[in-house]
């Protein structure tokens, strides 16, 4: 029978998830059908989603992990970058490439990685694998995802009260569902904080392919399409398209809500950073350590791990120090995430 571990929420920190680190050097993958020869574990290794490394959010805050791992345990992880134009079965050859060299665990990073990892996780039964962002079902593989929509939420509140023009934006990358989840938290927050304000919101692209979250250039356009029409605040969920959100907000003078990491902090927003109010942060980093680290001592973890408000996996930055200066900001989101963790508050996901 196949063994899923239950639902449960799981506190990204070390000590939440019990989990005792042991020596370096790791597991080894042991003999398997996918014919790994019995090589020794080399750590963690991960893929990254569209946009790869550099993106100022979701796949750097997967990179952040890699490097406390390697950092933890002496070893020398691996990160590979996707291709332009790449198919299920390119994923799939990557991920097949790196449980074969021996790297364990093996991480996708993006729900894009669903059908790949469901077909190559059954042909390396003794690696342990991740997905980011989606369910994967697998004796062997744990798939981390989010409470995108809480933290949504939050900026949604923040964004309520900082607008002056009563008009706020969203752009998402791609109109796939896990970003409707950072659509209807961040509208529901804006609205039930003041119902008159205005929420515009647009995506993208309707398809990954088509550059949704990897062309700042698009992320600049709809930014500065929202601005003309009175949006004093505009939230992005969109990969490396983000970027140019940012930059059309600090150009106009308005502000613009981060996600994923606390893009306040990215060196390569810097010159864009006094105009980024907050970010609506989602805890990668610890994510993808906590699977290493459970690998490391011999636990590994499986099964679907939610990471929430609760837990703090996901959260509202506070790193600008203008964001305080924002009247009833900080009061409005505290009372908010009171209300989420206490369940008085039921956010949308859709």
């Amino acid at each position: 029978m196949r063994r899923i571990s239950r639902l449960a929420r799981v506190a990204v920190g070390v000590a939440s998830l019990a989990l005792a680190a042991t020596a370096c050097g790791g597991t080894s993958t042991g003999s398997d059908s996918g014919g790994d020869g019995g090589k020794e574990a080399k750590g963690l290794a991960i893929a990254y989603d569209i946009g790869g490394k550099g993106d100022q959010s979701f796949n750097d805050a997967a990179y952040a992990g890699l490097q406390r791992a390697e950092k933890k345990y002496g070893y020398k992880g691996a990160d590979i970058e996707p291709t332009e134009g790449e198919t299920d079965a390119d994923k799939e050859q990557r991920l097949a490439s790196l449980a074969k060299q021996g790297y364990n665990p093996v991480i996708g990073v993006g729900f894009a990685y669903g059908p790949a990892m469901e077909a190559v996780a059954a042909k390396y039964p003794d690696t342990t694998f991740g997905i980011v962002d989606s369910v994967v079902e697998g004796e062997n593989v744990a798939s981390l995802v989010f409470a995108e929509h809480e933290a949504s939420y939050l900026a949604g509140v923040a964004a309520a009260k900082a607008t002056k023009t009563k008009t706020v934006g969203f752009v998402g990358g791609v109109d796939v569902p896990l970003i409707h989840k950072f659509q209807a938290g961040f509208e529901q927050g804006v609205k039930d904080t003041d119902p008159k304000i205005k929420v515009i919101s647009q995506y993208l692209t309707q398809t990954a392919e088509e550059g949704g979250f990897s062309s700042p250039d698009k992320g600049r356009a709809a930014a500065e399409g929202q601005i003309e029409k009175k949006a004093d605040v505009v939230y992005q969920a969109a990969g490396l398209s983000g970027q140019g959100v940012i930059e059309a907000a600090a150009k106009a003078g308005v502000w613009a809500i981060g996600v994923d990491s606390d893009q306040y902090k990215q060196e390569a927003l810097a010159a864009y950073k006094d105009h980024i109010l907050t970010s609506a942060t989602k805890d990668i980093d610890g994510a993808v350590y906590a699977l290493a680290e459970s690998v490391q001592d011999g636990k590994p973890l499986t099964g679907v791990r939610t990471f929430d408000l609760k837990s703090d996996g996901v959260g509202l930055s506070d790193a600008n120090p203008k964001y305080a200066g924002i009247a009833g900001v900080q009061e409005a989101v505290a009372q908010a995430k009171e209300g989420i963790v206490a369940g008085s508050i039921t956010v949308r996901s859709e």
